[in-house]
């Protein structure tokens, strides 16, 4: 294997233990909960998620388990208040 190559990955190992160097602005991912598979992510500053209970809440399981996932890795104002 290349030495340059070794270096990146060496890089990416440190990284990956440095959470906070990563601030996450948008993402969507499909989450398969227990009754559906649901589009859920972060787009313009707002959390999103196509099950029915967070149309009418504003949040749901969907989100609340991403944001425990990501963490420190959103935006403050992203991050969840029901811990």
């Amino acid at each position: 294997m290349r030495s340059d190559l070794i270096g990146k990955i060496e890089k990416a190992h440190r990284y990956a233990g440095e959470r906070d160097r990563i601030n996450i602005r948008d993402f969507n991912v499909d989450f398969r909960g227990e009754h559906g598979t649901y589009t859920t992510g972060y787009n313009g500053g707002e959390w999103h998620c196509a099950c029915n209970f967070f149309a009418k809440w504003e949040t749901c399981s969907h989100v609340m388990a991403m944001q425990k996932i990501l963490g420190n890795m959103l935006p403050e104002e992203a991050r969840s208040s029901f811990d």
